[in-house]
């Protein structure tokens, strides 16, 4: 019972808008900007040890992006850029009992799109998207991280599967990822 019990609350979920359609949003892109969520004060005074903090969060993303040559847009490039494509990360928890969380972590790729029937309109719509749900203990609050790395290479799978370049080869060896506590 208590390994039904582990095995229920312990283990993540993915569910994705990763499809061949959405990845074609990605096709074209000459780079993106990265924005990441405040996490919530819940989770924060625990978490720190873990380096789970929005900056982190931000530097690990960035860094899985640079290192697969996927350019990353300062906020000025951005403003600039046709579209205006952004990675949109956010790490959501509830503590449901004490010293227990559950997350969802999201990552959405957004951009500027023109809806069909009027396309003189322009709108910030989410063109591609990955969740992850899961459960950690101030103990295990790693794998937050942990996971928000997992599905960065998620995205890195599916531009590169429509941007076909460097990021193909270099993107190969990513896999685990441990972090210090």
């Amino acid at each position: 019972m208590v390994v039904l019990f582990m095995v229920m609350f312990m283990s993540s979920s993915v569910f994705a808008i990763d499809s061949e359609v959405t990845r074609k949003t990605l096709t074209g892109l000459k780079g993106i900007y990265v924005t990441v969520e405040n996490l919530q004060p819940n989770i924060e005074k625990y978490a720190s040890r873990f380096s789970l903090t929005r900056d982190q969060i931000h530097r690990d993303v960035e860094q899985k992006l640079k290192s697969a040559d996927i350019k990353i847009f300062t906020r000025d490039e951005w403003l600039r850029t046709t579209g205006r494509p952004m990675l949109y990360v956010n790490v959501n928890t509830h503590e449901y009992e004490k010293y227990w969380y559950s997350y969802t972590i999201k990552l959405e790729l957004q951009q500027i799109v023109m809806p069909e029937a009027n396309p003189k309109i322009k709108a910030f719509a989410t063109t591609w998207s990955i969740d992850m749900t899961g459960s950690a203990n101030i103990g295990t609050l790693g794998t937050i991280r942990s996971n928000v790395v997992l599905l960065v290479d998620r995205f890195i799978d599916a531009y590169s599967s429509v941007n076909l370049k460097k990021t193909m080869s270099t993107h190969r060896s990513r896999r685990v990822v441990n972090f210090p506590p």
